[in-house]
């Protein structure tokens, strides 16, 4: 029996990150859904992520340029707006570090931002290139310092209560640290190899951090177990450090590629 073969262009970055956008972006319909139902959807726009979630991967399955740069565009727009909104709850009212923390998650909706600007990317500039190999790297590299402010201001509202919650804030910030270097140094091997072990900590860090996020919400108290998942640990938020570390992977593969074109 012949060993299944990879297509062609699976084996692009390209590909990948195309492939990478569209699942984030299905993916955010859910966890939006989610986060949104806590309130049970009071405003009407809070609608509008989700819509969007839904609809964005199926123009993009399309495969046409316009309709990438299109949503590219809008997602960045959606992010940008989500946010304005989240930080209205509260901190536009009294700028205080008490607002700040205890507001709707300003930086969430910044995925979308995120994910529109690796789209533009993606449209823009030739993917065998190294600097797309570094823009790659460094929009991973700003999902990991929105990670680090997400995990300061959510492990907050409790005040740090486990010791073991300033670990995704540490490994954030270790993530951002080495990212950054990658980015102004990409060409040093030995950066390059001390980058993927950090990626791989990344890893580890979401996947513990999600099992120990399902578990305390299995165990706290609650009417329903959707009570407990809704007002609980957000369950799906410790799979981020996972999901930028893909990223990051993806853009270090490419400025691997660089190297031999």
């Amino acid at each position: 029996m012949r060993p299944m073969r990879i297509p062609d262009a699976f084996r692009h970055p390209r590909t990948i990150v195309e492939a990478f956008i569209i699942l984030n972006l299905g993916f955010l319909a859910v966890d939006v859904y989610i986060a949104h139902l806590t309130n049970a959807f009071e405003r009407r726009p809070e609608w509008a992520p989700v819509i969007f979630s839904i609809a964005a991967p199926l123009l993009l399955l399309a495969a046409n340029r316009w309709s990438g740069m299109f949503v590219g565009w809008v997602s960045l727009l959606v992010g940008i707006a989500g946010m304005l909104y989240h930080l209205q709850s509260h901190f536009f009212a009294e700028q205080t570090i008490h607002n700040l923390v205890y507001t709707a998650p300003f930086v969430a909706p910044l995925a979308y931002a995120g994910l529109g600007l690796l789209l533009i990317l993606n449209r823009m500039t030739g993917a065998d290139t190294l600097e797309w190999a570094q823009w790659i790297v460094f929009l991973a590299l700003g999902g990991f310092g929105g990670n680090l402010i997400l995990s300061l201001a959510d492990h907050a509202q409790n005040g740090f209560f486990n010791r073991g919650e300033w670990i995704p804030v540490i490994a954030a910030a270790l993530a951002c640290a080495f990212l950054l270097m990658l980015v102004v140094r990409p060409q040093d091997i030995v950066l390059w190899r001390a980058t993927a072990w950090v990626m791989v900590v990344q890893i580890i860090v979401g996947t513990i951090g999600f099992a120990l996020h399902l578990r305390a919400n299995m165990l706290r108290p609650g009417k329903t177990l959707l009570d407990r998942f809704l007002y609980g640990a957000p369950i799906f938020a410790p799979l981020l450090f996972a999901n930028l570390a893909l990223l990051a992977t993806i853009g270090m593969w490419a400025i691997k590629r660089s190297r031999a074109v």
